[in-house]
C-alpha cells in the first residue's frame, strides 16, 4: 500500500514553509524531488552522489527558506538554483575530481589491458628507472600530473608552489626524459 503524495498550491506550500510545518517538507519532497533530481543528475552523472546532493538540497532549502522572496521569482526556480549550485560545487570540488580521475583511469586501463591481454609493467619498459633519474621536485610534479591526473593548477595547490614553477619543472623533466629516447 503506497502513501498518497502530498500536493499543495505554491501559496499553500510557501505559507507552510514559513510556518515550519512538517507537511511542508513532505510536500516539497513529493512535489519537486523528481524535477530537482533531474537537474542534479544532468550535472552529476553518478547516481549515488546525485541522491546525496538531492538530500543536501532539501536540507538547504529548509534552512535557507527565510531568504526566499516571492517577489524575486517562483519557488521552483529558487529551488532549482540551489540544487544546481550544490551540484556545480560538488563537481568542482577537488575530492570529486580526484575520485573520478583515479577510478576512471584505473578502471579503464585495467579494462583495456584485459581486452588486449596485455600487461603493463613499467619496470620492464624502464620508465620507472628513467623517472627515478629526475630531480625529486621534477619527479613529484610528474607523478601528480601524468600518473595521478592532476591539472597544473591542482598540482601547484597540492605542492604549495607557484603555477609557473610547476610548468617550468614539468617542461625540464620532459626535456630530461626525451634525452633517453633520442
Amino acid at each position: 500500500m503506497s502513501k498518497k503524495k502530498i500536493s499543495l498550491s505554491e501559496e499553500e506550500l510557501v505559507l507552510a514553509l514559513r510556518n515550519r510545518e512538517k507537511i511542508a517538507i513532505e510536500a516539497l519532497y513529493d512535489m519537486y524531488s523528481p524535477s530537482l533530481f533531474g537537474v542534479i543528475a544532468r550535472i552529476i552523472i553518478d547516481i549515488p552522489t546525485s541522491e546525496d546532493i538531492l538530500q543536501e538540497a532539501f536540507v538547504k532549502i529548509w534552512h535557507s527558506f527565510p531568504s526566499y522572496s516571492a517577489e524575486k521569482g517562483r519557488l521552483f526556480t529558487w529551488m532549482v538554483n540551489i540544487a544546481r549550485n550544490l551540484s556545480i560545487d560538488k563537481l568542482r570540488s577537488k575530492e570529486f575530481k580526484n575520485l573520478g580521475k583515479n577510478q576512471e583511469l584505473e578502471n579503464n586501463v585495467t579494462s583495456i589491458d584485459e581486452q588486449r591481454h596485455t600487461v603493463y609493467k613499467p619496470d620492464l619498459m624502464g620508465i620507472k628507472d628513467l623517472v627515478q633519474t629526475l630531480k625529486p621536485e621534477q619527479k613529484s610534479i610528474l607523478e601528480l600530473v601524468y600518473f595521478k591526473g592532476y591539472t597544473h593548477v591542482e598540482a601547484a595547490d597540492e605542492l604549495g608552489i607557484p603555477l609557473g614553477t610547476i610548468k617550468t619543472r614539468l617542461r625540464m623533466a620532459i626535456i630530461e626524459l626525451r634525452k633517453n629516447f633520442n
